[in-house]
């Protein structure tokens, strides 16, 4: 285990208790009930995965989890960036209040089968998400190349240039469908096209500021789809 910042584990147990409460608020809220099982099997497996991760990369690698914390548009130095960290944010909470609406007002029947496969899709996003951040240790939540970095190109980076932006796709295409909605799939394109200007924003910076990244964008081709983009 890294040595650890002293509070380092209290502030980021307050963070993630933060966010789920907030998570939970907009949930039960916007869906006008407590009587909403889905609602609490989503935020039990958001919650499990959120702290569980968090609990992982504290004695894996607490210097990843301090910069993991800083995060959001608040938290970017580049004002493209902040434009496009606020878009998504939006969007994220679009995306869940148009479901809980759904849910609220019966606009469309999601199967049981349907909602539990949101969960697993929820649980794979955030399982390859971990499986990413053990990979680079360099994975900040903001847009920024440490002193020290350096080009990673193993693991799933051997593959595409941007793993953790695909493992969010099936992790937000799975709320939706865990909060027992249909209509809240037309939100999802809109996350994807944050993702890819967030992206493509991001390999600009990295090949005018992290050396040997040009050469790593010559050998790895797709950004996100191996084989198709």
């Amino acid at each position: 285990m890294q040595n650890a910042a002293p509070d380092l584990g209290r502030r980021a147990a307050e963070a993630n208790a933060k966010f789920l409460v907030a998570l939970a608020v907009i949930v039960f809220l916007v869906a006008g009930t407590l009587a909403y099982w889905q609602g609490w099997l989503f935020i039990i497996n958001f919650a499990a995965w959120s702290a569980g991760s968090s609990v992982y990369f504290y004695y894996r690698d607490p210097a990843l989890l301090e910069k993991r914390m800083r995060a959001g548009p608040a938290a970017e130095t580049e004002p493209v960036q902040k434009r496009i960290q606020l878009f998504t944010s939006v969007v994220m909470v679009a995306l869940i209040v148009v479901s809980a609406l759904d849910y609220r007002f019966g606009w469309s029947t999601v199967p049981v089968w349907a909602i539990i496969l949101g969960n697993l899709l929820i649980s794979a996003g955030f399982l390859f998400i971990v499986f990413v951040l053990r990979e680079n240790t360099f994975a900040s939540a903001t847009i920024q190349v440490s002193e020290d970095q350096k080009v990673i190109s193993t693991g799933p980076y051997a593959l595409v240039r941007h793993p953790m932006y695909a493992a969010v796709l099936p992790l937000a295409s799975g709320i939706p469908l865990a909060l027992s909605s249909l209509w809240g799939l037309i939100i999802v394109p809109l996350i994807f096209i944050g993702l890819i200007l967030r992206l493509l924003d991001e390999e600009g910076h990295l090949r005018r500021n992290l050396p040997g990244y040009e050469d790593y964008c010559r050998k790895v081709s797709y950004r996100l789809f191996p084989g198709l983009w």
